[in-house]
């Protein structure tokens, strides 16, 4: 699978406190081939229900997916921002403060009552979803479930937003890194 290709032996920087791996599905780095984009867009779809109102997605590394998933599932497209431009609707501030990034995501597109499908291309310390979560709930919407493409196994983050919501986060794969080589391995 064209997935784990791209993980396996994928190199990682550090990134906080913790390894992330550097790869063309996640960092565009090389390009992102249109075939692998689509793989895991068809996992993904394939793995979760996508019975929600709407998709919700962190724009650095999970807009171009979450776009390719609202296609593919006929679903609008709600996106956390790192800025604010709220013109007048409703945009939820989301204090962030992980291992990899701190700072203020802003939800937009998300109403009261919505049930939403939050989408994310890696899991990892699970920081990012449980920040989201919270703003879902602040913003009178509910989260119906958790899909993501890849789960970074070592930092807990499923385990994190179950004990914490009780939602289950399914993931497509999940890798971990060689603390000898520094390089992916994707977990059978």
């Amino acid at each position: 699978m064209l997935l784990e290709e791209v993980y396996t032996g994928a190199p990682t920087v550090k990134s906080g406190s913790h390894p992330t791996t550097v790869n063309e599905f996640t960092d565009q780095s090389p390009a992102l081939r249109p075939e692998v984009l689509a793989e895991a867009v068809g996992r993904m779809l394939a793995l979760g229900k996508f019975d929600a109102d709407k998709i919700l997605v962190e724009e650095d590394k999970g807009a171009v997916l979450g776009g390719a998933l609202s296609l593919a599932a006929g679903l609008p497209l709600a996106v956390a921002r790192w800025y604010a431009y709220d013109l007048g609707g409703r945009s939820v501030p989301v204090p962030v403060d992980g291992a990899r990034c701190r700072g203020t995501l802003y939800v937009n597109g998300i109403e009261p009552g919505d049930r939403l499908t939050l989408v994310d291309d890696t899991i990892s310390t699970g920081t990012t979803l449980i920040s989201l979560i919270e703003a879902v709930r602040a913003a009178g919407a509910e989260v119906a479930e958790i899909v993501v493409a890849v789960e970074q196994s070592a930092d807990g983050g499923r385990r994190k937003v179950a004990e914490r919501f009780g939602i289950a986060v399914r993931s497509v794969i999940r890798i971990t890194v060689d603390e000898r080589t520094g390089r992916a391995v994707v977990l059978p």
